[in-house]
């Protein structure tokens, strides 16, 4: 899932072309001046080299990949089959060793030379479309048509594309490479493969690279946090006439949805930018019947942790206002009942503009024709970055659109330079292994 608000530029670097957006950002001028001639020395390199040409030459495979990867179904909570042949494809493209840890994450290990740090690089294995989706892949002209097709499939071919080609080009890198596919990206997975690689007492991650998106030019070094709910209101319910006078969930969640926007629509007129949206409600039987139950589910997301705090604790007293309200109404019977489940919690944070990582991502778009900008998202970023823990989310090239919808496409447009400029970020964040004789 991406859902990106795009933000002016805070510093452009790299080549002729781009200046700082900032002149008094010294430390990021200084960072885009490093940067510079550390891309420009990897340009030189001949194994480099070679490795950015069999990207191009990949790619008739790289397509192929895309077909069967897509064809594999990969519903919230059962990405299982399709993470086992990318599994397999890691071990067959000649990652050191491959495993599958206890969330579901897909892990292949490529050692650096030094391996004083470990950089992954990955995409997200899961979809959002439910168990039984026609998942196969319909070819209109060099158009591709099925749910999943770029998101986040294409992805996770752009991570197996730069492990075939460093390792055809026999590219080496100071420092260990993951190449990762994660679980629970999507929806209500909530991040859950990302919260289990970053959690206390893990493996330690330097530098987290994500592919996600399209295009060449966004680089998301901020993440966009939020929380969601699904809020039940319980009653004993009965009919409309007959029971008439005991607390009714559906009033009760219409009251909680009205005191919630009256109190959330002042929240987010001002301030860093902040929303909220009811997605899906449900409940009751029959027109005559009072509800038993009454459900919803709720989004708020905000670019600052404190706007998304007070948001969220606007929403938690609306409930027990429309409880309470609900409950001072009723003539007879039990009373209604409110549960809040707190079904997602994605943080926020932000990566300095003038963090290597980010000069790096900046430049490697630059250098392959991108305008190169910082954005927002909702990524597996979120994690590391909200951990302060370098991380950006890079596009997976093409063109495409229709993401999360049965009619996703997705054209391969020049699709290999985004695949070498993932090659060139991810060896400059790693550093180019030299082995000495």
């Amino acid at each position: 899932m991406l859902c990106t608000r795009r933000v002016t530029p805070l510093v452009f670097v790299l080549l002729p072309t781009l200046v700082p957006a900032l002149p008094s950002a010294s430390s990021a001028q200084a960072a885009a001046q490093d940067v510079r001639s550390e891309i420009e020395d990897l340009l030189t390199d001949p194994g480099v080299a070679r490795a950015l040409e069999r990207v191009e030459a990949l790619d008739d495979w790289s397509l192929e990949t895309l077909i069967e990867l897509t064809e594999i179904p990969a519903p919230p909570f059962l990405e299982a089959q399709r993470g086992l042949r990318f599994a397999a494809l890691l071990q067959e493209l000649g990652a050191d060793s491959v495993w599958v840890d206890a969330e579901g994450n897909v892990i292949g290990l490529r050692r650096g030379i030094r391996s004083d740090r470990t950089i992954a690089f990955g995409g997200h294995l899961d979809t959002v479309f439910p168990e039984g989706t026609d998942v196969t892949v319909r070819q209109v002209g060099d158009t591709l048509f099925a749910p999943g097709v770029g998101d986040d499939t294409r992805g996770l071919v752009v991570v197996l594309t730069v492990l075939r080609a460093l390792e055809e080009a026999g590219v080496e890198t100071e420092d260990d490479l993951l190449f990762i596919g994660t679980v629970g990206e999507e929806g209500l997975g909530d991040l859950r493969g990302m919260k289990h690689l970053f959690r206390e007492g893990a493996d330690p991650i330097d530098a987290w690279i994500e592919v996600d998106g399209g295009g060449l030019d966004r680089v998301v070094s901020m993440g966009l946090g939020s929380v969601r709910y699904r809020v039940t209101f319980q009653g004993p319910g009965g009919h409309s006439w007959g029971a008439f006078g005991l607390g009714n969930p559906v009033h009760a969640l219409g009251r909680g949805i009205r005191y919630f926007q009256d109190a959330a629509d002042r929240l987010t007129r001002s301030g860093p930018r902040t929303s909220y949206n009811v997605g899906r409600i449900g409940g009751g039987t029959s027109v005559n019947s009072i509800p038993f139950e009454a459900w919803m589910e709720v989004d708020m997301r905000s670019e600052s942790p404190a706007s998304l705090a007070r948001i969220e604790a606007a929403f938690v007293a609306a409930m027990e206002r429309a409880e309470t309200e609900e409950n001072g109404l009723r003539r007879e019977g039990d009373p209604v009942r409110l549960v809040l489940d707190k079904i997602g919690d994605r943080p926020s944070g932000e990566v300095p503009p003038d963090t290597p990582l980010v000069q790096r991502a900046m430049a490697t778009s630059a250098l392959l024709g991108g305008e190169p900008e910082l954005a927002r998202s909702s990524t597996n970023s979120n994690i590391p970055i909200a951990l302060g823990i370098p991380a950006v989310t890079i596009g997976r090239g093409g063109a495409g659109g229709n993401s999360h919808a049965p009619e996703e496409y997705w054209v391969n447009q020049d699709g290999y330079l985004a695949i070498q400029r993932a090659l060139l970020l991810t060896v400059a964040e790693a550093g180019l292994g030299v082995i000495l004789p």
